[in-house]
C-alpha cells in the first residue's frame, strides 16, 4: 500500500502489511515503480479535511473518499497532543478524551458509529517516539478497516 502525506509532500511511503515494513522514499519512486510495472495503484483513497489547533491539541478532521468516485467511505478524526511525542505517555490523555467524546456522541443520537482504531505500531518495529511512519501505519490501518467495513455493508 502506498501513502503520501500532505505534511511530507517530498516523500512517498510504502507499507507492506504482510511483512510489517514501512518504507520511506522520494515521491519519484511511485512513478519509477509504475513504469517498471512493479507497483500499480488499484484503489486510491483521499483523506480530505481541515486541521485545527486548540491549545496543546492539534486536530485533523476529514472525509475519506475514493479518488475516482464521490462515495464517502468514512469520516476520520485524528488528534495529536503536541507536548508529548511518546505514544505510550499520551495514551491515557487520548483515551480520556475519547471517552468524553463517546459520551457526547451517544447523547446526540447521531447516525453512524464512532470507533477507536488502535494501530499496532510495535508490530512494525516503530519506536515510542511518534514519527511520520506512525502516521502512515495509522492511515493504512484506518483505510483497511474502512474498505473492509464497506465490503461487509
Amino acid at each position: 500500500m502506498g501513502i503520501s502525506l500532505q505534511e511530507q509532500l517530498s516523500k512517498y511511503y510504502f507499507i507492506i502489511r504482510s511483512q510489517r515494513i514501512v518504507l520511506e522514499a522520494d515521491t519519484l519512486v511511485q512513478m519509477i515503480m509504475e513504469k517498471l510495472q512493479s507497483y500499480r495503484s488499484r484503489i486510491s483513497v483521499n483523506f480530505e479535511g481541515i486541521q485545527y489547533q486548540l491549545g496543546d491539541f492539534q486536530w485533523r478532521i476529514g472525509k475519506v473518499v475514493a479518488t475516482n468516485a464521490d462515495s464517502l467511505r468514512g469520516i476520520v478524526l485524528e488528534m495529536e497532543y503536541l507536548p508529548i511525542s511518546s505514544v505510550e505517555k499520551s495514551r491515557v490523555i487520548m483515551e480520556e478524551f475519547l471517552d468524553m467524546w463517546q459520551e457526547i456522541v451517544s447523547k446526540r443520537s447521531l447516525p453512524g458509529r464512532l470507533m477507536h482504531i488502535e494501530p499496532n505500531f510495535a508490530g512494525y518495529g516503530l519506536a515510542d517516539h511518534y514519527t511520520p511512519q506512525h502516521t502512515v501505519v495509522q492511515y493504512a490501518t484506518v483505510m483497511t478497516h474502512l474498505l473492509q467495513s464497506n465490503v461487509r455493508n
